[in-house]
């Protein structure tokens, strides 16, 4: 992962063949080069299939014959989740495999024909020189534990996005035509507020029925919490109510159906989170995370998930970066721009970090006086999102010292020498 642009370009010899890949979703093309950048054949298209994959693999064979060359580097642009299989099938074949930044790619098309035109042909010749000089990326395919860690993980993120889209139209369909029913329900998730959506979601629904026909409803599920009382302040809330009073039978329609998928959703993202808990169990160094307080195993997981086997990386920096987190600066002469992250990288590992330092801070009792002091030191006090921002970072390097050193979590180690005056860490 260490990125050096030296032993890059070493990879690529003068008994290297390097091929440029143009990655579609049915038909892939090719062109390659030797080390100097001359094209040694005519361009091939072959299709995303198994004959197609064994026809480049003969044709890049015989290119290698022809022009005596012992290693092959195949470098590719990943289109979404086209690159996967042909990535697979050609790693098996011995090739070394690289990836090409979308975004470089886009700014180094122009160097040959001064035009920002995009063709099949030319695609890979641009993919190909950036190989050449030593520009590309060594692509993480997780195997085993790490590749099941990281598809329950996104399994998890999908669901979740859907879990949250059918909770935002039921809070907009109470807020349409039952407006007064979070006044009694604090929450609409709650197993009695559930059985009044289900069971009589609408005003004019509840103020018909009897207070004691109500509450035996609700006891149907729920033993304890409701009585007479509530059924009472739930019929007076929607006596006079200001919810929408047309199309109402296809609202009723509308929320029985949005309760029969919130169910569904839910029960579907409970199984899928029990197994991610499985898993990340079986994890080398996931305990180890756990004994950070505020450290739940979903954050866990997905911080797993996210960088695969911490032990690939040589230094805490690399997974740093890899999350996006790294500083980068916009300074030129006189002129001192505002110093930011590159938010370059895995997007999710980001989040989760970000999601994981909030409640982080506020359980923890080292990292809310490591926030305290950057947010309250004499010396470049920073803002509270971005003292959050740089414990991101911070955790992650005590992560990767618990993980790779096999050591306990160090409360003390964790400040590294910060204390504050005021805190119960100063004794």
């Amino acid at each position: 992962m260490k990125y050096n642009q030296n032993l890059k370009i070493m990879q690529v010899t003068d008994s290297t063949l390097v091929i440029g890949v143009d990655i579609a979703k049915k038909k892939h093309y090719a062109r390659a080069f030797d080390w100097r950048g001359i094209e040694l054949d005519k361009t091939i298209s072959f299709k995303s299939t198994y004959q197609g994959f064994k026809s480049f693999e003969e044709w890049a064979n015989e290119v290698a014959a022809k022009y005596c060359k012992d290693k092959v580097i195949v470098g590719l642009e990943p289109t979404g989740h086209y690159w996967y299989t042909f990535a697979q099938e050609i790693l098996t074949q011995g090739y070394m495999v690289v990836q090409e930044n979308p975004y470089h790619v886009k700014k180094a098309k122009e160097l040959d024909d001064n035009s920002p035109s995009k063709s099949d042909r030319k695609d890979p010749k641009t993919i190909a020189m950036l190989v050449k000089d030593g520009r590309y990326q060594i692509p993480y395919m997780p195997q085993g534990l790490f590749a099941e860690l990281r598809k329950a993980n996104n399994l998890r993120e999908e669901w979740l996005v859907k879990s949250w889209t059918v909770k935002n139209k039921v809070q907009r369909w109470i807020d349409t035509y039952n407006p007064e029913f979070t006044d009694v329900f604090k929450s609409w998730e709650g197993k009695a507020a559930l059985l009044t959506l289900r069971e009589m979601p609408l005003p004019g629904m509840i103020t018909k029925l009897p207070a004691e026909d109500i509450v035996s409803i609700w006891r149907t599920e729920v033993k304890r919490a409701v009585g007479l009382k509530r059924a009472q302040e739930l019929k007076e809330a929607t006596m006079y109510s200001v919810g929408v009073k047309e199309g109402t039978e296809m609202a009723l329609y509308e929320i029985r159906l949005l309760m029969k998928e919130y169910h569904e959703v839910q029960n579907i993202l409970e199984g899928i989170e029990a197994r991610l808990e499985e898993l990340v169990l079986t994890i080398p160094g996931a305990a180890r995370l756990l004994e950070i307080k505020g450290i739940g195993i979903k954050t866990a997981a997905g911080f797993l998930a996210e960088i695969g086997d911490i032990n690939r990386f040589s230094h805490p920096k690399q997974i740093i970066k890899l999350a996006g987190l790294n500083l980068r600066e916009n300074s030129s002469g006189t002129h001192k721009g505002l110093t930011t992250i590159t938010k370059r990288g895995r997007s999710r590992l980001r989040a989760i970090l970000f999601r994981a330092m909030l409640p982080l801070v506020a359980k923890n009792a080292e990292f809310n006086v490591l926030h305290k002091h950057y947010t309250t030191r004499k010396e470049n006090p920073i803002k509270k999102k971005q003292s959050l921002i740089a414990l991101c970072s911070r955790f992650i390097r005590i992560a990767y010292t618990l993980i790779t050193r096999n050591v306990e979590y160090n409360p003390v180690k964790a400040l590294g020498g910060i204390v504050l005056a005021d805190t119960p860490l100063a004794a």
